[in-house]
């Protein structure tokens, strides 16, 4: 029972990194109906720039982490810019937006290849103090306690502010029909920007927070989330912000299960999907997905 319950909790803090790093992918969505397969591109270039920041410059995590959300926020407005405002008018804007998007991803995890080179790194030791609580058992440890955290406060930030800010309710606005906002005299163009930014800004936390978890950076390990994230986004639900998080903890908790259940990682991604497909069988549109997609 320990274990079941050790795993459980293991499966909150993967699955908490997967619902942020979803949350940025659905709020993107949610606006233009299109995917940014460039945010795990900068999902790793955030995460990398946090460990240069306090390698090089000498940072520790608590400045290192804000600047690099900052520096992952500006690189979704750079992606807005070269890979979707000039073919926002097009015909097929939705299918050359992706191919864009995907070429931006490639051209960020070859800067991280130049910059990093391909090779494993890890933060400094002592980067986060670490102390470990064991009781009944099972065992936690105060940087697992405070990655969760985190997550859930800056997605409760989010939440609120999409809910209760000017900026929020214009984007809601844009993703509900972009040309009434534009009629009622919001700046689209600004607003889809903004939209870019938080996304990113949060792909690049989550990045941060992956690196931590696992002691580990490397200029392709946005590869393992990408399709993690699609998966989360499509189980909770195409647009839905809350679906995001529920299916990041939903897939985080399978992948942890299946380790404790066969003994093997071996089977854990296969097992995940396969859970995927099944939800999807019994309920098309996600968890908390409605007929419409375009939800925030």
């Amino acid at each position: 029972m320990s274990l079941f319950a050790q795993q459980l909790i293991n499966g909150l803090f993967i699955g908490s990194v997967y619902g942020l790093f979803a949350v940025g992918y659905t709020l993107v969505f949610g606006v233009l109906d299109i995917l940014n397969m460039a945010h795990a591109a900068v999902f790793t270039l955030g995460g990398l720039v946090a460990l240069w920041l306090i390698q090089t410059a000498g940072m520790s995590i608590w400045l290192a982490f804000p600047l690099a959300v900052l520096f992952s926020g500006l690189l979704g407005l750079l992606i807005n810019s070269l890979a979707f405002v000039p073919l926002r008018q097009r015909q097929d804007t939705y299918f050359s937006g992706l191919i864009s998007s995907i070429a931006m991803s490639i051209i960020f995890e070859s800067a991280a290849l130049g910059l990093f080179s391909a090779r494993t790194v890890r933060f400094p030791q002592g980067t986060v103090p670490i102390h470990i609580w064991q009781f009944a058992g099972i065992t936690v440890t105060s940087l697992q306690v405070e990655i969760v955290l985190v997550a859930a406060f800056l997605m409760v930030i989010l939440t609120q502010f999409l809910k209760r800010s000017r900026i929020g309710k214009a984007i809601r606005a844009v993703a509900e029909n972009d040309r009434a906002a534009r009629l009622l005299g919001i700046h689209v163009d600004g607003i889809i920007a903004s939209t870019f930014f938080i996304s990113s800004a949060l792909g690049g936390a989550a990045g941060i927070l992956f690196g931590l978890y696992f002691d580990a950076l490397s200029p392709d390990m946005g590869r393992s989330i990408e399709l993690k994230g699609l998966a989360v986004i499509v189980l909770g639900g195409m647009g839905s912000i809350p679906g995001a998080i529920i299916g990041g903890l939903a897939f985080g908790l399978s992948e942890v299960l299946t380790v404790a259940i066969s003994g093997t990682s071996n089977l854990r991604d296969a097992v995940a999907f396969t859970v995927l497909f099944a939800i999807l069988l019994l309920r098309p549109s996600g968890i908390l997905g409605r007929g419409r997609v375009r939800e925030i």
